[in-house]
């Protein structure tokens, strides 16, 4: 008798779906049983309002987390950043798969880079943490850009570009691997010159606290750093009280002495979105081990970011 196929709870778009579809096969591998995946469409994929406007969190996740607490799925994946920082006690983080490249990239028209863009070069992006970033690089390296303000999947954001609308737009490098359109990018940004979003690059799979057996089943493919990182980023953000579409930057990195790792860097950024200020520091302490430890790093951090003056550049706070 075939065992009963796992539901993976997944939103629609042709990036989740490429996503959950690589997730639903490691399932397979470590489970030894079917999924399917069950497409839930989410507030976030029909409205048009800007992500800052409809709060931004949660906007993408609340429809799936519906699905799992009324046992329409058994798990959800989610992209991380998209998570709200309080976890529902009733619904558990089972895995954080090993993350993919965190990075900005650009898509411009005939192949630019982005120091390279024209005078007055209009670059689309529907986050005020790139837009800050850009913004801010720009008014120190006297380059001459303007961000707008867009919204759209990925081909919708780089038809953009192809139909003369913008000169450029900044995505993720992760998502354009997964959905292998990585060689339309002219050029990847440096963590140096645009810090990622809290989370970016990893995924997100939960189940219902309740589930034991599925819990130890997903467990099989969490990355313990890259847990430990996103923990850190996210109990950073958690820290300033900001939304995920306030314009915060953070990356948490592991710093190496040849094979061995010997600490955790993690870095940060706030800023207005015309980049006229920003507030950047890093904090950098052993390896977490636990939970407590990557989240305490987070809170350091945003402490010390507090005391620079960070709450007054974020206009976006939680809902």
């Amino acid at each position: 008798m075939t065992e009963k196929a796992l539901r993976l709870g997944t939103r629609r778009s042709k990036l989740a779906m490429a996503q959950s579809g690589q997730v639903a096969e490691a399932v397979r591998r470590v489970t030894g049983r079917p999924v399917e995946l069950v497409e839930i469409t989410t507030y976030g994929d029909v409205s048009r309002e800007a992500l800052a406007q409809i709060g931004g969190t949660g906007v993408f996740v609340t429809a799936l987390r519906d699905a799992l607490l009324k046992g329409e799925v058994d798990f959800a994946v989610h992209s991380l950043k998209d998570l709200p920082t309080a976890q529902p006690e009733d619904l558990v983080l089972a895995a954080v798969p090993v993350r993919e490249d965190p990075r900005d990239v650009i898509v411009a028209r005939d192949a630019l880079k982005f120091t390279d863009l024209p005078r007055g070069a209009r670059i689309g992006t529907g986050a005020p943490r790139r837009m800050a970033q850009l913004n801010a690089y720009a008014r120190a390296h006297g380059l001459d850009i303007q961000t707008v303000a867009i919204r759209g999947n990925v081909d919708t954001r780089i038809r953009y570009v192809q139909d003369g609308e913008l000169d450029a737009v900044v995505l993720a490098a992760a998502g354009l691997n997964r959905i292998g359109r990585i060689d339309e990018v002219t050029d990847f940004l440096s963590v140096d010159t645009v810090l990622p979003a809290p989370g970016q690059g990893a995924l997100a799979i939960e189940c219902a606290a309740d589930n034991a057996d599925l819990i130890a089943a997903l467990g099989e493919l969490d990355d313990p750093f890259t847990r430990a990182a996103v923990t850190a980023e996210r109990s950073l953000l958690a820290a300033l009280e900001a939304g995920c579409s306030a314009p915060v930057g953070a990356l948490a990195d592991l710093l190496a002495d040849g094979q061995i790792v010997k600490e955790m860097r993690l870095r940060g950024v706030v800023g207005t979105p015309d980049g006229t200020r920003t507030v950047q520091l890093s904090t950098t302490g052993p390896v977490p081990q636990t939970h407590d430890q990557a989240t305490a790093l987070g809170r350091e951090l945003a402490t010390e970011m507090l005391a620079q003056g960070a709450a007054g550049l974020m206009g976006e706070r939680a809902h």
